[in-house]
């Protein structure tokens, strides 16, 4: 697949070096820095996970590259969790009213807000771009049971990954179709929380100058 790498370039031309090289272990240590780190994309590793999978004589497996990238989602969630963890809520809660134009009120309302439905956040989150990776640090900070933490992690990353390892599997040459279109997504989630932050402030200096 060397030729495939000398097509790319950048982070992901070194992406397919390192699952060129060291396969399902790339794979799961790829997946971990991704929730670790969300701008290594997902949307690069699982595809050609895919792909390599599905060519002749691979020792890749589409079931060994689905495992090594479900075992690696849930190593950075972990990670994630633990950071939240070691945190803490009190820690949190401090750094957040320290923020302008935040209230203790807001705080409260998050916190029972997750601790209402964290659990289906948890799942759901690992299958939105970005905010599978960030989705981690707030179950660890309200001290979420660490097996359904770990449990809710490994279905929602499983199914994310079977999804895309499959399209690149059965995409061949073309995976990387699959990393423009989620791309696309990704983008889109981005825009919606940059849109919901600055709704935010609007409607709080209102409230603020209401009050005044």
């Amino acid at each position: 697949m060397q030729s495939s790498a000398a097509s790319l370039d950048g982070l992901t031309g070194w992406v397919v070096t390192v699952v060129d090289t060291i396969g399902e272990l790339g794979v799961a240590l790829l997946i971990a820095l991704e929730n670790v780190f969300p701008p290594i994309p997902s949307e690069v590793i699982l595809p050609l996970a895919g792909f390599t999978a599905g060519q002749p004589g691979s020792a890749m497996s589409w079931l060994s590259a689905v495992g090594a990238a479900t075992a690696g989602s849930l190593l950075g969630a972990w990670i994630l969790y633990g950071l939240g963890y070691w945190f803490g809520r009190e820690r949190t809660r401090k750094f957040l009213l320290w923020l302008p134009l935040t209230k203790a009120s807001d705080v409260d309302r998050t916190e029972a807000w997750f601790d209402a439905h964290g659990k289906w956040t948890v799942f759901f989150g690992r299958m939105i771009p970005v905010f599978r990776s960030l989705i981690s640090l707030p179950a660890g900070v309200v001290k979420m049971n660490v097996w359904a933490f770990t449990l809710l992690t490994t279905a929602g990353s499983a199914i994310w990954n079977i999804v895309l390892i499959t399209a690149g599997y059965y995409l061949g040459a073309n995976w990387t179709v699959v990393r423009d279109y989620v791309g696309y997504v990704a983008s889109g989630v981005v825009v919606l929380l940059v849109v919901a932050i600055i709704w935010w402030i609007i409607h709080r200096v209102r409230q603020n100058r209401t009050a005044a």
